[in-house]
């Protein structure tokens, strides 16, 4: 690697906080608009092993949001994309791509075998979020979730906070319940936006993966999936920061 890939990281961090900083493992579930982002930013910082998880395809209509989807990419797997991105950004990354759809009942063995430092919750499904969320939780695996980016414009509303201090999110609301319903904590950091959502386009049939029941589908706009993305890698890089001088 070109020492100059890490020079202005060094600048800002210091060259052994660099060193330490990349050497952790990341999962990141979820490579839709927020998790692209986040994928990337980590890329881009050069941590060097990254776990990326995600089922789906590339379709026409993430291409108003999504980092993984161009024209050229249409129909290919979103892990396979992003890794090729990630890898011509910096070669030397260790990636492992879980192109899959995550079971709820699958998540504390994924959390488990996988020996994270860091897990960033990009997922939409509820069921699924809340059980990786509760796995980490219960594991000590350090967890930060991106809540509802959907039907929302003002970029001045987006905060971190943690999920007990959340207001307004219908995810958010959804999510303190499923987590205290499973017995667990809710003071973990999440993205999320005090903006009063607009309405959902009515339940839709699922666009692709897995058969599903049918869902609303969220009206969404290029730059508010990939800020709640670069906000939650900023959310990684301080934490482990943090744990590691702390």
């Amino acid at each position: 690697m070109n020492d100059d890939f890490f020079s202005r990281t060094e600048i800002l961090l210091g060259k052994e906080a660099v060193a330490s900083l990349i050497s952790h493992h990341i999962l990141i579930a979820g490579l839709g608009g927020v998790g692209s982002f986040v994928a990337e930013a980590l890329g881009r910082i050069g941590f060097t092993r990254l776990t990326l998880l995600d089922h789906d395809v590339v379709s026409p209509s993430n291409l108003n949001r999504q980092l993984v989807a161009l024209q050229s990419t249409l129909g290919q797997s979103k892990t396979q994309v992003m890794a090729a991105r990630l890898r011509d950004i910096n070669p030397q990354v260790s990636l492992t791509l879980l192109t899959e759809f995550l079971q709820k009942e699958k998540a504390e063995e994924l959390v488990r075998e996988g020996k994270f430092d860091f897990v960033v919750d990009c997922i939409d499904s509820i069921a699924c979020k809340a059980a990786l969320v509760a796995a980490c939780l219960k594991l000590e695996v350090p967890v930060a979730s991106s809540l509802g980016a959907g039907n929302r414009l003002d970029v001045t509303q987006v905060k971190v906070v943690s999920l007990n201090q959340t207001s307004v999110c219908p995810l958010a609301r959804e999510m303190r319940a499923k987590l205290r319903e499973m017995g667990m904590r809710t003071n973990y950091p999440v993205v999320y936006s005090t903006e009063l959502p607009r309405p959902p386009l009515p339940h839709q049939p699922v666009e692709s993966g897995p058969a599903g029941r049918p869902r609303a589908v969220n009206g969404t706009i290029s730059y508010m999936p990939a800020l709640f993305g670069m906000m939650l890698a900023g959310v990684v890089v301080q934490r482990l920061l943090s744990a590691e001088s702390g």
